[in-house]
């Protein structure tokens, strides 16, 4: 049997208060409208998710991209009016439709599928998704009947006080039979109070037809946190947070502190590596086997190789390979690129440039738009002084070189191979190979011997 998943995300979100639609609020590093997508397409994969845009349709669409089909409800007349907006693109083309809220972004693509499971096995019309908790947030009650299918759904509004006291509650995730759906859609009427269309009615009409209307009980409350408020963001940012931090720990990772670790969605770490409190781990972010990452530490869009140890220091959008040693208080900037074995001390920042297999960078030293090779020695308090106040120049140091503490390195400039400069030299000049400079500025004052 076909199946499609349709998201309804046209609502205009308002107790966000925000100027950002509430679908493009970042949760655990990505879009809210992500997880949602990925969820759907994980469950179904017979076309692409199909999302209902109204309020902030071409930011979505701009964020989304090819990741869903989208329909568009110009005016927003309640849940049923969104999902009739889907019927000319699905009717007659997918057997089952499964139909959420998008705003529900840790439903699992697992608990979808049991969704869509529950109702193939089901003859009736439609099976939803119902979650048992004392707590109701606000969710319609469920009313069941003494077979177990399903009667009624309550909204709180409404509720008698017997009716408040039922714990199983709508959750607002439905699978549909197609052939059903569509006609039924058109028997909506309008509600006395706000004149929208809402699906919730649809049981209405199937029960009163004698219809069947299953439901499936949500295990993990978690999944259930629909996000209408700031506060229901930071709600689902912790609960996504123990997901992913469970998940690494069972992978083989070790959190010291899991509840001062923050990993976002993107990120993978390799096996037996230790995270130690106050980390932030985002984007893109790849880290090997055998590291030992922080504590306070901020990595953003990095690749960080095996048996590094970078702590207490901020690495964005760098490149670490292997058994690279750096801070406390390092500072790596986009395009930073540290070789095998580097060591880069604390309270130093590199910046767009590479250092070679086994360099060392002493403390207190900045370096930028700079190539360093091999086994290069830079002293504390290096710099390369690379703006010249119109644009960046380049630095090229030589493997064997060895840059003495608080020497300034004026760009443009090239150091040969097992160059050496002394301590405080001002260098303006290139420097030969196997030579030695010192002073302000620097000259040279010996060859050195070249090994055989």
């Amino acid at each position: 049997m076909s199946t499609r998943v349709v998201l309804l995300a046209a609502g205009k979100g308002t107790r966000m208060r925000s100027k950002l639609p509430k679908l493009l609020h970042p949760l655990g590093g990505r879009a809210m409208v992500l997880h949602a997508l990925g969820a759907a397409a994980e469950a179904a994969a017979d076309g692409p998710p199909l999302l209902v845009v109204g309020h902030g349709a071409e930011a979505l669409r701009a964020a989304v991209g090819d990741g869903a089909e989208f329909v568009e409800q110009a005016e927003q007349l309640g849940t049923g009016h969104a999902l009739l907006q889907a019927k000319p693109a699905l009717q007659g083309k997918a057997d089952l439709v499964l139909v959420s809220n998008a705003d529900l972004p840790l439903l699992s693509g697992d608990t979808l599928k049991q969704l869509l499971a529950a109702q193939q096995a089901n003859p009736g019309p439609f099976t939803m998704l119902t979650l048992r908790q004392p707590n109701a947030r606000g969710f319609g009650r469920v009313k069941r009947g003494a077979g177990g299918e399903v009667l009624a759904i309550i909204e709180e509004a409404e509720a008698t006080p017997e009716e408040l006291a039922i714990d199983e509650l709508n959750v607002g995730a439905y699978c549909f039979r197609g052939d059903w759906l569509w006609p039924a859609l058109e028997k909506l009427k309008p509600s006395a109070n706000k004149g929208e269309y809402y699906l919730t009615d649809l049981l209405e009409i199937a029960t009163a037809a004698g219809e069947r209307v299953e439901a499936v009980v949500l295990q993990d409350p978690h999944e259930a946190i629909g996000v209408n408020t700031r506060e229901h963001l930071a709600e689902a940012e912790a609960a996504l947070r123990g997901r992913i931090n469970r998940r690494w720990m069972l992978e083989g990772v070790t959190l010291v502190d899991p509840a001062s670790t923050y990993i976002e969605a993107g990120v993978t770490i390799g096996q037996d590596t230790v995270i130690w409190p106050n980390t932030i781990l985002q984007g893109q972010t790849a880290i090997g086997a055998d590291c030992s990452i922080g504590p306070n530490t901020v990595v953003r869009d990095s690749r960080i190789g095996d048996a590094c140890r970078v702590e207490a220091a901020v690495v964005e959008m760098a490149v670490l390979e292997n058994q690279v040693d750096i801070g406390p208080f390092a500072h790596l900037r986009k395009g930073s690129h540290l070789g095998d074995g580097v060591h880069m001390g604390n309270f130093g920042e590199v910046k767009n440039s590479t250092l070679g297999p086994g360099a060392k960078m002493g403390h207190f030293s900045y370096i930028g738009d700079a190539t360093i090779g091999a086994n290069v020695n830079i002293g504390a308090g290096t710099i390369t002084a690379n703006y010249d106040g119109e644009k960046k120049n380049e630095t090229v140091i030589e493997d064997d070189v060895f840059i003495g503490s608080d020497t300034m390195l004026v760009a443009p400039l090239h150091i040969g191979k097992g160059a050496r400069t002394g301590a405080g030299a001002v260098v303006t000049k290139d420097v030969p190979a196997h030579t030695v400079v010192v002073g302000v500025p620097a000259r040279a004052v010996r060859k050195l011997e070249e090994p055989d």
